[in-house]
């Protein structure tokens, strides 16, 4: 059970802004979240319009960005845990401002292509997965544990204001700029982030000298260890992992769906992309309270029984007919409709839309701070680096799998059915983690036995 000194803390979010260098991690991860929504959604408009790709090529790109987590993810950990993290956390914002860079760049030379894109998106998501590592590995260095839950919340419902507002300036920017230039945006909020980060004063523990560590290996296998034989983290880590295959292949479906199977534009995809930014705010607003109450475990059951109901909404809405305004699906066109479609139908099919991303949002901001926060507080923090890169190498991998599997689904069997495949998935994983021992979690278990 949770003392009352943690019951507290984790009740009261405002209390997080007093520690030293919360504030400014805050505000870092904020501004640089809100610009990797507008690349997101950048890129994957810049494949199926600038480059005129098909969902297939939609899924190679998700595939590039998430293999280096397959390949390098659980060696990273081990180096992360060796090192100071707010160094990697800086020098990996300067290396991903300058490849986004790039993308603009050889836009405007004439030598963009898909295998080009692919690269940069491989190389951004190396440094990527390295701030990442550091960013989770960080938070339990600026906060108590048992402020971990309200640290999270806070992360959240700022990720959740720039996941709502990221891909409406980013499908306006795309319509009136292009998407490469959109890109643009991203790059200015990853130098803004590394200049924040650069003011904490936030003191962090001597890295190891080489002599007395342990070979790369040895501590690689005790990272796995800590997760996979733990009673609760390992259950936690398996279900994500399963949630990650079929997210990838719902996320990758989506895009197309939306862009070519319903001929709706860039602007309409980021305000439904924008819907589930909305759900996951209500959602993380919810998450200490809920997350004390029922516990970790029960919040992410309920959670996750959510998001496949969001799913069965966008599956079930119908479609336009025919390209919004004469466009199809390269965002120029104007909002809601134009020659080729009635307004009305237009809005009737993004508010559907707009109602299952938001009830989707809403259980990924009720479970991401309880499942993050509980798997910060149980875990020591020498090993909090292998921890976070061991279950995301595993999560991201899923995508490498998923995301060309979405795209290849869509063209074999049809958007709709490809969407129903990713809600079941979702559904199992719920009834995993129900019969599972992590149903029982609670923040507060730092004491937990393996």
């Amino acid at each position: 059970m949770t003392d009352p000194d943690e019951r507290e803390a984790a009740q009261s979010p405002r209390d997080v802004f007093r520690h030293p260098g919360f504030v400014r991690f805050w505000t870092a991860e904020t501004v640089s979240g809100f610009g990797d929504y507008v690349t997101v959604l950048a890129l994957q408009v810049l494949v199926v319009t600038t480059l005129s790709g098909t969902a297939v090529d939609v899924g190679l790109l998700g595939a590039s960005r998430w293999l280096p987590y397959l390949l390098f993810g659980l060696v990273l950990g081990v180096l992360i845990d060796r090192r100071r993290r707010r160094p990697v956390l800086i020098a990996t914002d300067l290396g991903c401002a300058v490849l986004l860079a790039l993308i603009p760049l050889l836009w405007w030379m004439g030598r963009l292509s898909l295998p080009v894109v692919l690269a940069i998106a491989f190389a951004y998501g190396t440094l990527t997965l390295m701030n990442d590592s550091a960013s989770q590995s960080y938070l339990p260095r600026l906060v108590p544990r048992s402020a971990l839950l309200a640290a999270n919340a806070r992360i959240d419902q700022s990720a959740a204001v720039a996941q709502t507002t990221g891909p409406i300036v980013g499908g306006a920017l795309i319509s009136a700029l292009t998407a490469p230039i959109a890109i643009l945006v991203d790059v200015a909020s990853y130098l803004a982030s590394a200049l924040t980060l650069s003011r904490i004063r936030v003191g962090e523990p001597a890295a190891a000298p080489p002599a007395a560590r342990r070979s790369l290996f040895a501590e690689l296998a005790e990272g796995l260890r800590w997760v996979y034989r733990h009673r609760m983290l390992a259950p936690l880590a398996v279900a994500t992992h399963v949630w990650f295959l079929f997210n990838s292949i719902l996320g990758t479906v989506f895009v197309a769906f939306v862009l070519i199977n319903l001929h709706l534009g860039a602007l309409h995809l980021g305000i439904t992309l924008a819907a589930a930014g909305l759900g996951a705010l209500l959602g993380s607003l919810y998450s200490t309270r809920l997350g004390i109450r029922w516990g970790a475990g029960r919040a992410a059951i309920v959670a996750n029984l959510l998001m496949p109901l969001g799913w069965v909404v966008i599956v079930l809405a119908p479609g336009v007919g025919v390209a919004v305004g004469g466009a199809g699906v390269d965002g120029r066109a104007g909002f809601p409709g134009g020659a080729g479609a009635d307004g009305g139908a237009v809005l009737m099919v993004v508010g559907i839309l707009c109602l299952g991303q938001f009830v989707y949002g809403t259980g990924m901001g009720l479970e991401n701070a309880n499942t993050l926060g509980y798997r910060q507080s149980v875990t020591p923090d020498a090993l909090q680096g292998r921890m976070n890169t061991s279950i995301r190498s595993v999560n991201r991998a899923m995508i490498v799998i998923g995301a060309p599997l979405g795209g290849v689904l869509a063209e074999a069997i049809g958007y709709r059915e490809a969407l129903w495949i990713g809600i079941a998935g979702f559904v199992v994983v719920a009834i995993g983690l129900a019969v599972s021992p992590f149903r029982r979690a609670r923040h507060g278990d730092e004491g937990t036995v393996p």
